[in-house]
């Protein structure tokens, strides 16, 4: 006997003697009710709205129904929801709760001109491809892709949104440099082999001050991974400097950024440094008897030994001058492990364990924030041809992570989530079944009563709801 099916309906293994079956016929469900937090988080610093700001808008007034910012937001909002791909934006633009994070007033798409776009509040991929693909230099002239980014003033705002966070001028930061690979699967332009990452792939430059990201610079793999790393740490520099004249800066970096224009740069402009040095010949034999010392403490305890050595170096022909140099000489039991870095800091202030240690290896850090990025909010989505649109990319996933990170520093310290990555955060606070109804006078959200976490949600929404709104 042939089983009867209703069309439409899924028929899922029973329970006992009650058949188990399900429709897509909820009505306005979302799966990110969570996300109004990052909404409340945007009407209190004007975050995505000032990124909107950094587009120059040449299309026709009369006839465009999603605004920059609308656009921004939708797209920006969506990366930290966890959806990369603007085809995903085919189906979401039907979802009135993103719709309600971009602020799009007509979040049914009611009043849409079009028939066939009505009940469909968002731009769908094809408006927000023109979107990332529209050349830099294009104009009102242009045929389809008319709103122009300013890659300088992006570049700019990360660094005044990391300026904003501190309430007084910090007695000290450290800058954090580092590159990556971004693997690449196409015929991208800028596309080069890495001998190192063993793939074709860009290979972007990330400045952090501790979670605070102030650069995604974009850049082929066919050059020195500390290329232009000058430049723009002397434009960071120079615009904390006019905010913050008395606070020291650390530059702090492994062994690939140990350059002579980058130290002396850093020298000339008085910026203090620790950088990993890269070993070699002779930097070992000027560690040789700290060497054989910690070999015999290995031999006669059977665990790993280390001590520090302080001391004067110079290149033959590639520093400019003598400087102070760390060496630590280790032994482990898969041999000797000598590593060495090169600083600018007084044995005042820090000797040689301590600054090895405490501060050289904090840096290790930076990377947790590099796979954030990378891992979680999809900056290796970098599949357009042209290499200013996958930038374009890297810039909104830079601010979405910016936007969760404000969210974690703002409300979350002190909760369980202080430390909480951007997928943690993601899953835990943004994933919540919501119903939405749609009225004239409301938008009445229906929240999950099975969310684990509906106690925390209402502790970080009291948080928010006591920083004053921006005008």
């Amino acid at each position: 006997m042939k089983t009867e099916c209703t069309p439409n309906q899924i028929e899922f293994h029973g329970l006992g003697r009650r058949m188990v079956v399900g429709k897509f016929d909820g009505g306005k469900i979302s799966s990110d009710g969570g996300g109004l937090l990052l909404r409340e988080v945007e009407h209190r610093t004007h975050l995505l709205k000032r990124l909107a700001g950094c587009f120059t808008d040449y299309r026709d007034a009369g006839k465009v129904e999603h605004s920059v910012e609308a656009l921004i937001k939708q797209r920006v909002m969506g990366l930290a929801l966890g959806y990369e791909d603007l085809n995903d934006h085919d189906t979401l633009r039907h979802d009135p709760l993103l719709a309600l994070l971009s602020d799009t007033r007509d979040v049914s798409g009611k009043v849409r001109k079009r028939d066939q776009d009505k009940g469909c509040a968002l731009a769908g991929k094809s408006t927000l491809n023109r979107l990332e693909l529209t050349p830099l230099d294009a104009d009102a002239a242009s045929r389809y892709k008319k709103i122009v980014a300013d890659p300088e003033r992006m570049d700019d705002l990360l660094v005044d949104l990391f300026l904003e966070a501190y309430e007084t001028e910090p007695a000290e930061i450290i800058l954090d440099v580092d590159a990556t690979d971004d693997p690449l699967h196409g015929n991208q332009e800028g596309r080069f082999f890495h001998g190192y990452y063993r793939g074709y792939c860009y290979l972007p430059l990330y400045i952090f001050c501790g979670e605070h990201l102030l650069c995604a610079r974009l850049r082929r793999a066919d050059q020195d991974g500390a290329a232009g790393s000058v430049e723009e740490l002397a434009r960071i520099i120079r615009r904390i400097r006019v905010s913050w004249p008395t606070t020291r800066i650390i530059v702090r970096g492994d062994s690939g950024f140990c350059r002579e224009d980058l130290m002396a740069w850093c020298e000339a402009h008085g910026v203090d440094y620790v950088l990993g040095l890269a070993k070699n010949s002779r930097l070992k034999a000027l560690l040789a008897d700290e060497l054989a010392q910690v070999k015999s403490q290995y031999e006669a305890t059977n665990q790993a030994a280390r001590v520090f050595k302080d001391f004067r170096y110079r290149t033959l022909t590639s520093w400019s001058r003598e400087r102070r140099v760390i060496g630590k000489a280790e032994q482990l039991s898969k041999g000797e492990n000598p590593r060495f870095v090169v600083t600018t800091l007084s044995t005042k202030d820090w000797d040689a364990r301590m600054l090895y240690e405490d501060l050289y290896c904090a840096r290790g850090d930076m990377e947790n924030r590099i796979k954030e990025q990378q891992l979680a909010l999809f900056a290796d989505r970098t599949s357009t041809h042209a290499m200013d649109s996958n930038q374009l990319r890297l810039y909104f996933s830079s601010f979405a992570y910016v936007l969760i990170q404000t969210l974690r520093r703002l409300v979350l310290n002190g909760t369980s989530m202080a430390k909480a990555q951007c997928d943690t955060i993601r899953l835990k606070l943004f994933k919540i079944g919501a119903h939405i109804r749609v009225s004239v006078r409301r938008v009445r959200i229906a929240f999950s009563e099975s969310f684990p976490h509906a106690a925390l949600f209402w502790q970080i929404m009291q948080r928010l709801q006591r920083i004053p709104l921006r005008c």
